[in-house]
């Protein structure tokens, strides 16, 4: 997805730019409401994240209910620290679709712009999974990484698929056994970690960068690091 976010406060701007980018989205951002107005204005995006209080005389409400009047209605996400229930209302009434405030985890942040895109298009079937420069072509069964193209075992294509739906995210082993092995017990075996292990000198050892990595004690999660 291609996503806009207006945010000026430079550390909450650069980790949720930087989260959204290692999950396989296009980010553009803005540090100010005129900036940012222009860019949702002018460009096409599938979500906009974006604060209410901003510089550059043009506040995040006055970005949505411009945006709105011109019927632009791509789903919009105000994320702030002004918590009280009239601030939440007043967002949704300049049409925001959903209203996240400060602090926030990121993992609930992107499950919600992810569920905003996807609403009013169940429709549209996935052919492609893409993070960063891993492709995944879902109708002819394909791997390509930075062009080059990777050949998989059946079993091994459906555990990097889960890994790639899930990117960004903890997938623990319980996630794993039930939606690549269809089991809903343990079987106490490797048989993950063999296939982990299959995986890896596949889609990372051939390359500059990793992007599968284990979270200790908790499980996997797929996402590119910052070097």
């Amino acid at each position: 997805m291609r996503i806009l976010v207006v945010e000026d406060d430079k550390d909450v701007a650069n980790f949720v730019v930087k989260g959204l980018r290692e999950a396989g989205h296009v980010v553009e951002h803005a540090d100010n409401g005129r900036d940012g107005l222009f860019l949702g204005a002018t460009e096409n995006f599938d979500a906009i994240v974006l604060d209410r209080m901003l510089p550059g005389g043009v506040d995040g409400l006055r970005i949505l209910e411009t945006l709105r009047a011109q019927n632009n209605h791509t789903p919009a996400l105000f994320l702030s620290a002004m918590a009280q229930v009239d601030d939440r209302v007043k967002g949704l009434k300049a049409g925001g679709d959903d209203y996240m405030t400060k602090p926030f985890a990121f993992a609930e942040l992107l499950a919600r712009v992810e569920a905003l895109t996807r609403r009013g298009k169940s429709d549209v079937p996935v052919t492609k999974l893409v993070v960063a420069d891993l492709e995944m072509d879902l109708l002819s069964r394909s791997v390509k990484r930075a062009g080059q193209k990777i050949d998989l075992q059946p079993r091994e294509f459906r555990l990097l698929e889960f890994l790639m739906r899930h990117s960004g995210q903890v997938v623990t082993r319980t996630m794993l056994l039930e939606g690549v092995w269809d089991y809903h017990f343990d079987p106490q075996t490797n048989v993950i970690d063999v296939h982990v292990s299959r995986l890896r000198q596949k889609v990372d050892k051939p390359f500059p960068q990793p992007l599968i990595h284990t979270v200790r004690n908790a499980g996997y999660m797929l996402h590119l690091e910052e070097p």
